[in-house]
């Protein structure tokens, strides 16, 4: 079989980059047909993989519960550990975490590629398992702080291993669906963080059964992760084609197992061994592709997506509205919106929902505008604010949300494939600490009108620069994405 593997890889070699654009022309044409015959045939590939993604979905519900355990918990963690009233202190509380994330986000890449997905899932889990158990048993803020920097560390690694996963483990036809999981767990995991975090108010140390409920699915998902297909594309990167063979039919089916590794043979460039160097990543000829993956996660976060989530409970406030209410709400909205982006990612395409997303998001954002002028009052100015808020969360989770991360786990080759999504997903931390730190000091100097017409502008500059840079996926094998953009480059 690697004789064989040899033979294709050393034919795929001589064809020259003017043959691949012509070849894949037909190779499009065969994928869109071997779709329809394997949709009529009736699916059976994606019932196979179901269950090893939904396990590695476990690690996004981890991470959305991380970001919501200290919203409703975080004034009784105060006055429990001594700090009520500081808020540089409740800040660090909060922000412990992002420096964790930007720490693990760097290496995830590397551990991925070195100990493959599987273990990178189980390493994820460890030091939130730590990390929680630390949170829950402190009596002092510095072990506070140390432990939510270990579940920042295994929520940085987390993401960009959930999407290299899904993507390289899913049926082209069903990627896109799939796709939308992460996200579906992310707000699953923040409402169930709202909703296990209400009883704190009224008793001072439900925060500690807060912290401890989350070491439930973390152990969950190194446990099943042990039980889970490892990637075949990982597999194949590292010789073990044999292998990658009994994956792909525990993933696909026997009868796709020959197509599959076919396929995959002609995306190994023989260079897989080959160290990925940082400087190849922001010099060498990938940087296209870099660009529009960390462009993407640093228009997302100008977007102002994080600041209308802190500001949301504000607004609500001001017409009365409790803010353990108002987070339930915008949770709704956000999981509503996720569930019909998973419904269309591989009907409409990644593009146009990232499309319609950032120009909704735009839309909201005047809303925000408008409900600060001087032109509306009473009545007006409540709805076009909530009104605002949550059309912004809605349109946010349609696609700006979701795609990114899938798409960037699409259109990076096999060989930087987890690397470049590590430094990609680097820049959305490094973006996210820096809007969480400046927005209330920017919302008190230049005013909320000023500011959500900044926001406006960067989701009008993110439509342009998805319409000019974003190429279309849905529907296609990661090897026929990696030879359309090949021809591009």
């Amino acid at each position: 079989m690697r004789g064989r593997q040899r033979d294709a890889y050393s034919t795929y070699k001589r064809v020259s980059s003017k043959e691949h654009v012509i070849s894949y022309g037909r190779e499009d044409d065969l994928g869109r047909l071997q779709n329809v015959v394997g949709k009529e045939t009736g699916n059976a590939s994606w019932k196979l993989s179901l269950p090893h993604v939904l396990v590695a979905t476990l690690s996004s519900l981890i991470f959305g519960y991380h970001l919501g355990v200290v919203n409703d918990t975080l004034e009784s963690i105060s006055v429990d550990l001594g700090f009520s009233g500081n808020t540089i202190a409740e800040g660090l509380v909060v922000s412990a975490c992002l420096g964790g994330a930007f720490v693990g986000s760097l290496f995830s890449g590397w551990i991925a590629d070195g100990v493959g997905r599987r273990r990178a899932f189980q390493l994820c889990a460890l030091p939130m398992i730590i990390g929680a158990s630390m949170s829950a048993t402190t009596n002092s803020l510095g072990g506070m702080l140390l432990g939510r920097f270990f579940v920042g560390t295994g929520m940085g690694i987390g993401p960009p291993v959930a999407a290299l996963y899904v993507s390289e483990v899913s049926p082209a036809f069903v990627r896109g669906t799939y796709g939308s999981f992460p996200q579906i767990a992310t707000c699953l995991g923040l409402m169930g963080a709202l909703f296990i975090g209400i009883p704190a108010k009224k008793g001072l140390g439900w925060w500690r059964v807060c912290f401890w409920v989350s070491t439930i699915p973390a152990a969950l998902l190194a446990v099943l992760m042990e039980f889970s297909a490892e990637s075949p594309h990982w597999l194949y990167k590292k010789g073990r084609s044999a292998e990658a063979e009994f994956e792909f039919e525990k993933l696909l089916g026997g009868t796709r197992v020959k197509s599959a590794l076919a396929e995959l043979s002609k995306s190994d460039r023989g260079d897989e061994a080959d160290a990925v160097q940082f400087t190849e990543l922001i010099c060498g000829h990938h940087f296209k592709m870099i660009f529009i993956g960390s462009t993407l996660f640093v228009l997302q976060q100008l977007s102002g997506i994080n600041a209308v989530f802190y500001f949301s409970s504000t607004v609500f406030k001001g017409i009365g509205v409790p803010s353990d209410i108002a987070n339930i709400c915008v949770g709704i909205v956000n999981l509503a919106g996720s569930l019909i982006a998973m419904t269309l990612m591989d009907k409409l395409g990644r593009k146009a929902l990232l499309l319609g997303s950032f120009f909704g998001m735009a839309v909201a954002m005047v809303f925000q505008v408008a409900a600060t002028s001087s032109f509306v009052h009473g009545s007006g100015t409540m709805y076009l604010s909530v009104g605002g808020i949550l059309l912004f969360v809605f349109t946010f989770s349609l696609g700006a949300g979701p795609v990114p991360s899938l798409l960037l786990s699409e259109i990076f080759p096999s060989r930087i494939r987890a690397k470049a999504m590590a430094f990609c997903m680097a820049v959305h931390w490094v973006i996210n600490f820096f809007v969480g730190l400046l927005f209330l000091r920017l919302l008190e100097q230049l005013g909320p009108q000023v500011l959500y017409t900044i926001f406006a502008t960067f989701c009008l500059i993110a439509v342009a620069f998805v319409k000019i840079t974003v190429v279309e996926t849905k529907g296609k094998s990661l090897h026929e994405i990696e030879i359309a953009l090949l021809a591009t480059a």
